[in-house]
């Protein structure tokens, strides 16, 4: 008898198996075969059941998801996940998980209808509790006296993570993230992926590791797919205390939120508690949109000027123009206050081209002026997606045309996630402004998106190293270990190499030891409006180098 009840009867688990809505799948593609045992039916795989080619899956795909189905057949190393969402003609979306047992020769999981997922309460990319579990399971536990941690940590950049390694190796790095901060917390902590980048946890503060902890845990790098990832979060906080007084949780999320975005006011990797001050913020923001349509017209977004220095010597060798709004009521403000309505609102293409040709004008009277200047440059950025404005290129040449800049004098900063959303297409159209006789910079490089090999193709004469590792690589071994990486690598490739957020002597040192050509931050300058950037180009030829902060 104690046999018999361990024997395995194929026709009761099928039973499970339907009942549960689940099928199983097995794919050979050494076999070109998809086997599939389970609830084929109730999921719209009956045609497909019980064993099929890689052609008949990819034809019962809806067209818009066959990326999808390409990578559940797709060759992986043993331990590779598939994690993919999929709508096929007939039935209703399925979530396909799965692992690649033996390096080409099978991967197996399972699949199951999305709702299924969706009803669980439970992230299905995570496996931590969604945004609605969190808000009714936080509602419980506030109900219990004690003093309340929330903390609320946001990824940085995601869509350009979307952009660059594409939605299903981006959700590897989600996954990736709610397995760290699983690993962070004690089991106590009530933990959740409450947004497409946003996490959030609640804990008695007695156990919360606070939001120290959080970003230790959360911004080691990892590698997903060949591609070396340097998360970065921002991070707001909350406390509250429980008991018959307590906040509601959704109002308690919604102060952690408003302390995120408040973080991400102040750049990458920033941090936040809540206060009252940050209750104005959302009314505020709406008025700013109202404010926002007419600024351009009326000219109250300009280029300010940030001094690029020549570490070796001091000398100036350029500015980068950061566009600022002289706002009528509000004082200046910067690019972190606006910029995201500018995008929302589709102002991206005008605001871009008012930048390069205003930038391309000043450059031309400074030349004019300080014949002394030599090879002054202006660098002016990019914004996502201009690549493929259709007018970039003409109006690039437009500018040297009426301004008479030399070959490389206009420098264009393009991020590494623009450049690998479509590597050959970027190619042709940097290749073209090339041509133009604009200079081509890869900003914010060593943030671990881009595929050197495209670096030999691509024809950038720049390299720009993001703040983040300048700032941190006295701090951070891997930092460091990235800033001279960079530095080889352009040296190698006989590109400049620009190194971001230069705060003080030190680092200027530092820089220069590792064989940097370039440096920019405001260890020499912030950015200038264009009188504050010509008194500093002045004293600058005068006294023979920029000036640096002394203090390391």
């Amino acid at each position: 008898m104690a046999n018999e009840r361990w024997t395995w009867d194929a026709t009761a688990n099928l039973e499970a198996l339907g009942a549960a809505e689940v099928a199983l799948w097995v794919w050979e593609p050494q076999k070109d075969r998809l086997r599939l045992t389970g609830a084929t039916r109730s999921l719209g795989l009956g045609p497909l059941a019980p064993d099929c080619s890689s052609a008949a899956l990819r034809a019962l795909t809806l067209p818009q998801d066959r990326a999808m189905a390409e990578d559940i057949l797709r060759l992986q190393q043993p331990g590779g996940e598939v994690a993919v969402r999929l709508r096929l003609r007939g039935g209703a979306p399925s979530v396909w998980r799965g692992v690649w047992l033996e390096e080409g020769v099978r991967a197996a999981g399972v699949v199951a209808a999305e709702v299924r997922f969706a009803a669980s309460g439970v992230d299905p990319l995570t496996g931590l509790a969604d945004r609605r579990t969190f808000i009714t399971l936080a509602r419980e536990r506030l109900q219990a006296p004690g003093d309340y941690e929330l903390i609320v940590a946001d990824l940085d950049r995601l869509r350009r993570l979307n952009e660059a390694l594409g939605h299903e190796r981006a959700d590897l790095v989600l996954a990736a993230l709610g397995s760290r901060l699983a690993a962070a917390f004690p089991p106590g902590a009530l933990l959740a992926r409450i947004g497409e980048d946003e996490f959030a946890s609640l804990a008695p503060k007695t156990i919360s590791p606070g939001a120290d902890a959080l970003r230790s845990a959360l911004e080691q790098p990892l590698r997903v797919a060949g591609f070396d990832i340097h998360p970065t979060l921002s991070i707001g906080a909350v406390t509250a205390a429980g008991g018959d007084e307590a906040p509601e949780a959704t109002e308690l999320l919604r102060r952690a939120e408003l302390a995120v975005e408040s973080a991400r006011s102040h750049g990458r990797g920033g941090a936040a508690a809540y206060g009252r001050g940050l209750e104005t913020d959302g009314l505020s923001r709406l008025a700013l949109e109202g404010d926002l349509k007419g600024a351009l017209r009326r000219g109250e977004l300009m280029p300010f000027y940030q001094p690029i220095v020549r570490l070796s010597s001091g000398a100036l060798s350029g500015f980068e123009a950061l566009v600022r709004w002289k706002h009528p009521r509000r004082g200046l403000l910067t690019p972190d206050n606006f910029l995201p309505l500018c995008e929302e609102m589709g102002l991206m293409p005008e605001l871009g081209s008012m930048m390069m040709r205003e930038a391309g004008q000043q450059l031309a009277v400074w030349r004019r002026r300080h014949r002394a200047s030599g090879e002054l440059t202006v660098a002016v950025n990019l914004s996502t997606g201009e690549l493929d404005r259709p007018d970039l290129v003409s109006e690039v040449k437009s500018i040297r045309a009426e301004t008479g800049l030399p070959p490389g004098a206009l420098k264009l900063e393009v991020t590494e996630g623009d450049v690998m959303r479509d590597p050959d297409r970027a190619a042709i159209v940097l290749g073209a402004l090339r041509t133009a006789g604009a200079g081509l910079a890869l900003d914010d490089f060593g943030t671990g998106f881009s595929a050197l090999s495209y670096l030999t193709r691509l024809p950038f004469d720049t390299l720009k190293i993001d703040r983040y590792f300048v700032r941190t690589m006295s701090s951070n071994e891997g930092s460091a270990k990235i800033v001279k990486s960079v530095v080889t690598l352009g040296q190698d490739l006989n590109m400049e190499v620009i190194a971001e957020g230069v705060e003080s002597a030190m680092m200027a040192h530092h820089l220069q030891s590792l064989g940097c050509d370039y440096g920019q931050g405001f260890g020499y300058a912030p950015a200038l409006s264009a009188q504050e950037a010509e008194v500093y180009l002045n004293e600058s030829y005068v006294d023979g180098a920029a000036p640096v902060k002394a203090r390391g």
